[in-house]
């Protein structure tokens, strides 16, 4: 019988770390349900002591998860642990996950600590984190550039402290496969009480090797596997759980190797993650990508039709991608839409569907077929949107190769104010954005905006992504419709709310100095 492997995901916190990935309370809490779903063993669902908005994410996953344990990431300090353990406590089953560097460029440059001075610091940290939270796994930052030997000492050292999961990270990249897992061997091997802890693996991607890295570790022994959904992290980015999951599955005649994830939840997964953080997955992404089970070229195509494995080493419904879909359009009724929404992993209770159906017949009408894609923009959209702070109530843009471009927009606040205003730019997008600002009042910096289709054809629905900026600190919105000028305005409307409503919640006494100001916010 195969040997079991673990999944940790870390999507939620490693993976919001990468620039421009971050994802509001809501959005954390849908794509947490998903996880769930996909059978993830474990969610890191934040770092509690980074942010009142992070403490309150993590608190939330851990409200609503129940199947997967949820960790938080804390530093070997009492009062990241502390803020840990808050954020932790209402979860069926929570985990603390605390770390600290063992690299001699990171001891000597960054912690300024000896050796002995950060066993010291791990032993006391798993020691108190034990006190609240049964289940305590730490991480080895840098291991990878680590001495086996000091490795195998703090571990056993930690261990002895109380830990249950014990993480081999290679933060930086720096590993190569046969290296890596020569690693891992000499650490389950040269730590005598190894057997009382999981061994785990963290891997990023700086040379493109995460999750070769990661299936070696799995090969020598380790037990739990930490990756994110499209590989999203820190540079790089991290292992991708799709492809892990299904190298596991693909060639367990070769590793005999399992784990507990539901693979026809892959796709929907990563469509989820994509759409939330606003990354597009690149076409040529394995398993997931646009292109991943395409087939264009002659001499492939002829092999595809004599026998599909001549080409391809796993089905698209093996990740939940059939290849034949039931056409929907507005002659649909309730029950064909409804059954749709739950292959395409959907859980909407009854008023939430009736929402959904009234738009995608709105949709209906002005496309001759909707696709699996519209209905999930239509959905996702639905579900996360954060409360609205303003409204759009109507929009007007004049522009031309002879004219000046100039917007009229109008908003409806939350306490029932009309408010519009007029603005001109260089352009329709440009004078509409101004004049949103005249009606907010505030000045925000427009990051980065993005406009694609969600499905092919000249019906197709734009889909815009905004992304701004106040303060040094970042949100998305997005928007969808015929219009590609209706879309970007109301992508440009909810990443505004998605900041009034950040704001209201964390401009208050109780914001908190963040961890970045100390030791920096290079986790394991």
């Amino acid at each position: 019988m195969s040997r079991m492997i673990k999944i940790f995901d870390t999507t939620l916190r490693d993976g919001e770390q990468a620039p421009g990935c971050s994802m509001n309370l809501q959005e954390k809490v849908e794509v947490a349900k998903r996880l769930e779903l996909l059978g993830v063993d474990v969610m890191e669902a934040g770092f509690p002591a980074a942010s009142p908005g992070d403490l309150a994410a993590v608190k939330a996953v851990s409200a609503v998860v129940r199947n997967s344990a949820v960790a938080g990431l804390c530093r070997a300090l009492d009062k990241d642990i502390d803020a840990g353990w808050e954020a932790l406590s209402g979860a069926v089953r929570p985990r603390i996950h605390t770390f600290i560097a063992t690299s001699a460029i990171h001891m000597e440059h960054k912690l300024k600590m000896s050796p002995d001075q950060v066993m010291e610091r791990a032993v006391a940290a798993v020691k108190y984190a034990k006190k609240v939270c049964e289940d305590v796994e730490f991480s080895a930052e840098d291991a990878s550039r680590s001495d086996p030997a000091f490795l195998c000492r703090i571990f056993e050292a930690v261990i002895n402290a109380g830990a249950t999961v014990v993480n081999i990270p290679d933060t930086v990249g720096y590993a190569m496969p046969d290296e890596f897992g020569r690693l891992v061997r000499a650490v389950i091997e040269g730590t005598p009480n190894i057997h009382r802890a999981l061994v785990s693996v963290h891997c990023h991607n700086d040379l493109g090797l995460g999750v070769a890295n990661t299936l070696a570790a799995a090969a020598a022994g380790a037990g739990q596997l930490e990756c994110t959904i499209n590989g999203l992290g820190e540079r790089a980015g991290n292992a991708s759980l799709e492809e892990i999951v299904m190298g596991l599955r693909t060639r367990r005649d070769l590793l005999d190797l399992d784990c507990g994830i539901d693979t026809t939840q892959i796709y929907n997964t990563s469509r989820l993650v994509s759409q939330v953080t606003g990354v597009k997955v690149q076409v040529n992404k394995a398993v997931v990508g646009e292109n991943a089970f395409a087939h264009e070229a002659g001499i492939h195509q002829h092999g595809m039709m004599a026998n599909r494995e001549t080409y391809e080493i796993m089905t698209p419904e093996s990740i939940g991608l059939p290849t034949n879909r039931m056409v929907l359009g507005k002659h649909s009724g309730r029950h064909a839409f409804e059954d749709r929404l739950k292959d395409l992993g959907f859980a909407l209770d009854a008023k939430e569907v009736d929402e959904a159906f009234a738009e995608f017949k709105t949709l209906a009408d002005k496309k001759k077929t909707v696709s699996d894609r519209d209905i999930e923009a239509l959905v996702r959209g639905a579900a996360v949107a954060v409360p609205e702070t303003y409204r759009l109530d109507r929009w007007v843009v004049n522009s031309g190769s002879s004219l000046t471009a100039t917007s009229t927009i109008r908003l409806i606040r939350k306490d029932g104010a009309v408010l519009e205003k007029v603005a001109i730019g260089d352009g329709p997008i440009d004078a509409a954005f101004k004049a949103i600002d005249a009606v907010i009042g505030r000045e925000v910096e427009l990051e980065d905006f993005e406009l694609g289709s969600v499905t092919a054809g000249e019906d197709a629905q734009g889909e815009a992504i905004v992304k701004i900026m106040r303060d040094g600190r970042r949100w998305n919105g997005r928007g969808l419709s015929t219009d590609i000028i209706e879309a970007t305005i109301k992508a440009y409307v909810a990443a505004i709310n998605a900041m009034e409503w950040e704001l209201a919640a964390t401009e208050s006494p109780a914001a908190t100095e963040s961890p970045a100001a100390t030791e920096g916010a290079a986790h394991a």
